[in-house]
């Protein structure tokens, strides 16, 4: 792959909201992608996500949990400069080598790291309302799923080439 938008879901579907990005990337991987664009349910693989950004792509869509202080439900989009993310302390605990519990930034550190980059990250972030062991989305975040699909797909086909989309 050279180019395109790669959709992530991220989380865990074991802590309740936090599976919001899951939900929403198998949501969005039961229709057929626009384009250049791949949508994948990465879980809490982020050893797998800096892999597969190394395929190239243009744009990361990081669809996932994201706590700012809204009432739960409330979607967000962000923006990102990847390049911004600080090195890891390759000395410290956990440094990069806990594949399963690697944050956005330890993710692009080490796609800097393994040679490859991402020009733009966008985060369509949801606001929980609990990430505890349970299985299982609360109704405001359950609800923000279909918004969230749409959320996406609009972000995912804006920069598709014409008759891509």
């Amino acid at each position: 792959m050279s180019g395109g938008t790669l959709v992530a879901g991220v989380g865990n579907i074991f802590h309740g909201d936090d599976a919001f990005g899951v939900e929403v990337a198998n949501r969005l991987a039961a229709c057929p992608p626009p384009g250049d664009v791949h949508v994948a349910d990465f879980g809490i693989r982020g050893l797998h996500l800096a892999y597969e950004l190394l395929n190239g792509y243009d744009t990361l869509i990081l669809v996932d949990a994201t706590q700012r202080g809204g009432a739960p439900g409330t979607l967000y989009v962000l923006d990102i400069d990847p390049d911004a993310a600080p090195e890891p302390d390759a000395t410290g605990p956990g440094a990069l080598m806990d594949g399963h519990d690697l944050t956005p930034e330890t993710v692009f550190a080490l796609l800097r790291s393994l040679g490859g980059r991402v020009d733009t990250v966008r985060v369509v972030g949801c606001e929980p309302d609990r990430v505890d062991d349970h299985i299982g989305l609360s109704a405001p975040v359950a609800t923000a799923v279909d918004e969230a699909v749409r959320v996406v797909w609009d972000l995912a086909t804006a920069n598709q080439p014409e008759g891509q989309t």
